[in-house]
């Protein structure tokens, strides 16, 4: 069983910290998908006004890093990272 070379950006990275952050980088998705986060929010309490922007991330990079950070957890979990098996010829 072949096991992925991961050894990219996210080596080293200890995978309750990886799964931790893939969890919330697939809630930052739907929010992103769904419309959910607001880019900018402002309020006015007594002592001054204050505000808040987000920058709104690409869901293309989003979704390449989710996949990266998978990619990842299943090499140090010792998981294939394509759960299929290979394809032989038959004679």
């Amino acid at each position: 069983m072949a096991i992925c070379g991961c050894d990219g950006v996210l080596g080293g990275m200890p995978p309750d910290v990886l799964k931790t952050r893939l969890a919330q980088m697939q809630q930052a998705y739907l929010d992103l998908a769904t419309g959910v986060k607001s880019q900018a929010a402002s309020y006015a309490p007594a002592d001054g006004s204050r505000s808040v922007t987000y920058t709104q991330a690409s869901i293309g990079s989003l979704v390449q890093v989710i996949l990266d950070t998978k990619k990842q957890l299943a090499a140090l979990e010792g998981r294939r990272c394509n759960p299929r098996r290979p394809v032989g010829p038959f004679f």
